[in-house]
């Protein structure tokens, strides 16, 4: 009979389990099946418990002979463990000489389920300590502390370390900077800080994450240290770096990086200019910013921008200001063809990461400490790059272009 049941196919196997649990007469709802499914559960790991035991000591219970009589079976102690179907109590078998090590419940563990992956994928959603407890408690009958999600989520900080630390390529063609802000609990006091994120397209035209920095406040001695945390990491050279109107940001390129052309973001430019714009003129002026940026050349862009802002000087009479204080760091892309400009100019590149780090601050209103903080933007960094595994369109007539341009840097 036994030998049989080992041959059972796995169907047949689920059969005779589904037959078990229908026997009984109270089985009537989804309710009832999951609390019939918790008992079988229990007594599947404990049989499982009880043949490790037997594989250890090289007998069956009740298998006493003289061979075996230096090591054998020493009662049990129970244990509560938590599993996907809730909290079980299992009695874990004990050897008289104390080396049992269970594999399917290893000693010291309370926990054989995938909820610690749960409540890491929670946390990086940036979903609160007891959003998450009462998601789990929900969900499998019991609660989790603060510490308890504190210490599960540092589990990744090694791996975070690693991530922060990691060699870099040589040369990254493009490089953008950009800065989500959030609300940080430092010292028993709320305030705002920057995360600035670093991200990159390398040689491959790969996209990749170079770092995430957070800032007290934007200075050129804050910038100088990112740029030389990637310079230590084997960063040597950047052809183009975009970013918004950081403070320090451009003296801290000549030095880090002097042969760097520093592009601003025509994106937030652009978006800056509209901000006090009225609904009814915005799109007519949006237009008429993007004649400036897709103008065939520099010359011809920078006499757009007079027109433009000669056009509605009337109505919104510094809205061209920022346009014309930094048109050198407007003017770079205008050497590109319109496809590379296209790359450098747009927020496509940046735009799905910074999305997951916008619902961040929709789910949490404050985190605890700047750690925490870090932690749920690797853990968001790490979901949305896990993809960024093919080229960016167009990739190899970019790359001729730029061994052109730069000839020799690349």
């Amino acid at each position: 009979m036994e030998e049989k049941e080992k041959n059972l196919t796995e169907e047949e196997a689920m059969n005779k389990l589904v037959k078990e649990i229908l026997k009984e007469g109270d089985v009537k709802t989804v309710f009832d099946v999951e609390s019939k499914l918790k008992k079988s559960f229990g007594k599947i790991i404990q049989s499982m418990l009880e043949a490790e035991m037997s594989e250890h000591l090289g007998h069956n219970k009740y298998e006493y002979t003289k061979e075996n009589k230096e090591n054998y079976r020493n009662g049990t102690s129970k244990k509560k463990v938590k599993s996907n179907l809730g909290e079980i109590e299992l009695d874990i078998p004990r050897d008289r000489k104390g080396e049992f090590d269970p594999v399917i419940v290893p000693k010291h563990s309370r926990d054989i389920s995938n909820i610690e992956q749960q409540i890491i994928n929670l946390f990086s959603m940036g979903n609160s300590t007891r959003e998450i407890s009462e998601f789990i408690e929900d969900m499998y009958g019991f609660s989790v502390s603060a510490e308890m999600v504190s210490n599960i989520t540092d589990k990744i900080v090694p791996e975070m370390e690693e991530w922060k630390s990691r060699r870099l390529e040589d040369v990254y063609p493009f490089v953008f900077i950009d800065a989500i802000h959030f609300n940080v609990k430092e010292n028993g006091v709320i305030g705002k800080k920057a995360a600035y994120v670093a991200m990159g397209i390398g040689k491959e035209g790969i996209k990749e994450v170079l770092g995430i920095y957070i800032g007290e406040s934007e200075s050129s001695k804050f910038w100088i240290t990112v740029f030389n945390n990637l310079k230590n990491r084997g960063l040597k050279d950047i052809l183009v770096l975009s970013s918004d109107g950081l403070t320090g940001i451009k003296e801290a390129i000549q030095i880090a990086f002097p042969n760097t052309e520093h592009q601003t973001c025509i994106v937030h430019l652009t978006r800056n200019t509209l901000k006090y714009v009225s609904h009814r003129d915005k799109y007519a002026f949006a237009q008429d910013l993007k004649t400036i940026y897709t103008a065939s050349d520099e010359e011809i862009g920078q006499k757009l921008m007079y027109e433009v802002a000669e056009k509605w000087k009337e109505k919104y009479p510094t809205a061209m200001d920022r346009w014309e204080e930094n048109w050198g760091i407007i003017s770079p892309f205008f050497k590109f063809s319109q496809k590379v400009r296209k790359m450098i100019y747009t927020t496509n590149t940046i735009e799905s990461l910074n999305s997951s780090y916008r619902r961040l601050n929709k789910s949490r209103n404050v985190y605890p400490s700047k750690e925490s903080l870090m932690k749920v933007l690797y853990l968001s960094t790490k979901k949305v790059t896990k993809n960024w595994t093919s080229r960016v369109p167009e990739w190899g007539e970019t790359l001729k272009e730029l061994e052109i341009i730069y000839a020799g840097r690349i």
